[in-house]
This record gives C-alpha cells, structure tokens and sequence, in this order.
C-alpha cells in the first residue's frame, strides 16, 4: 500500500505534533522574527519613499513601477538569483522580504498622505505650522488608517512568502512542508507547515487592526 493510503486509512501519526511542540514553536518564533524584521525594514523605507513622492511628484511613477515590477518576480526565483551574492543566509531571506513589501507599503502610504484634506493642511499652515510638524502631527495620524490598512496587507503576504524561504533553509514554520514531502507525504508535518502560517497571518492581521483602533480612536466615532 502507498504511504498516501495509508495515512488515509488511519495511519496518521497525529500524535508526532504533540511529541513536537518545542520544534514547532522554535519555528514559529524564527518566522514571526523574519517576518518582523522584514516588514520594520520594508516600512521604514517605504516611508522614506513616500514622503520623496509625496514631495517630488514626479518620482512617484518610476517608485511605484519600479516596486510593481519587483513584485511580480516569482518569489522562488527572487531568492535564488540573489544566493550567488549574498548566500544562502538571513540576508538573502531579507532582502527578497522587504523588497516584495514596499509596493504595498509606498502605494497605501501616499494614498493615506494624498487623502488628507486640504483644508485641514491651510488651516494647520495659517497656525503657524511649519512643514515637518504639519506632516507629524497632522497629516500623518490623518493617514494612519490607510497606512495600518496597507501594513496588514504586506504583513498577511510576508508571512506567506517567508514558508517559501525554507527552499534556502530558512523559512519558519515552512520547512515542515518540505520536511513532510520528503518523507513520503508525511501528513501531520503538511499540516503544522500549511496551517500554522494561517494562523499567524490571521493573528497578526488582529493584532495590526488592534493597534489601528488604538491609534485612530477619530476613526470610530466617525464611524459611529
């Protein structure tokens, strides 16, 4: 009997999660640090690319076809066109993870920018607000929905996109995919690599919507 009949006739070592747990969470943890690392970096410089679009119009097109075209560059091969410079290391991981996040990132960010009334931007300016406070104190927090809104998008993807890492041995949770194809289909592995970055997106996705609310308490009573 194949090893895929009988698995689906009751031979689904299940209990090998729970004989398991410290090898889960310690994969759990490195992608949730991959995942982390990758979208402070993406978002730093994402901003930093908003704000020259933002101030520099005609930036904007060459920024956002640039990143357009980076995102569609099918992950697997991302990865590994950058290997022979970097290695098969962290480094290589990170850059292929931010990169896929800016597109995201630098579109939701000048549109939450580019949202602000100019009404509201006049009358901070007849205050006395110069231009650095004006978009600190003002046009920022006004943006911070979209903002947030664009930060879950490219969080839910990354957490996705790091499964894919583990092709170049790092990857979180995702090296039980590889780990239960090599092993003949071995089931539960599958399912810990398939199911355990859904959880996570999903709680971290909560988790930035949290944040959201607590930021923009506005939002709500607008909404009320």
């Amino acid at each position: 009997m194949s090893p895929v009949l009988a698995q689906a006739s009751g031979g689904i070592r299940w209990s090998w999660i729970g004989d398991n747990l410290d090898d889960i969470w310690e994969a759990t943890v490195e992608h949730l640090w991959l995942t982390g690392i990758a979208m402070v970096v993406g978002f730093a410089i994402a901003m930093v690319l908003s704000v020259l679009a933002i101030r520099y119009r005609r930036l904007y097109g060459p920024i956002t076809a640039t990143t357009g075209v980076i995102f569609t560059i099918p992950s697997f091969a991302l990865f590994f066109v950058l290997a022979p410079f970097t290695g098969l290391t962290v480094l290589t991981a990170e850059i292929g993870l931010v990169l896929y996040t800016l597109l995201v990132l630098v579109r939701n960010t000048v549109a939450g920018l580019d949202g602000v009334p100019e009404d509201v931007k006049e009358a901070a300016r007849g205050m006395g607000y110069t231009r650095n406070r004006l978009f600190l104190e003002i046009e920022l927090p006004l943006a911070l929905p979209v903002i947030i809104a664009g930060l879950r998008i490219a969080t839910v993807t990354t957490v996705g996109l790091v499964t894919i890492t583990a092709l170049i041995t790092f990857g979180g949770l995702g090296r039980f995919i590889l780990d239960g194809l090599q092993q003949n289909l071995f089931v539960p592995k599958l399912v810990v690599g398939a199911v355990g970055p859904t959880v996570l997106a999903l709680v971290l996705d909560g988790a930035l919507l949290l944040v959201q609310r607590a930021l923009t308490p506005w939002s709500r009573r607008a909404a009320a």
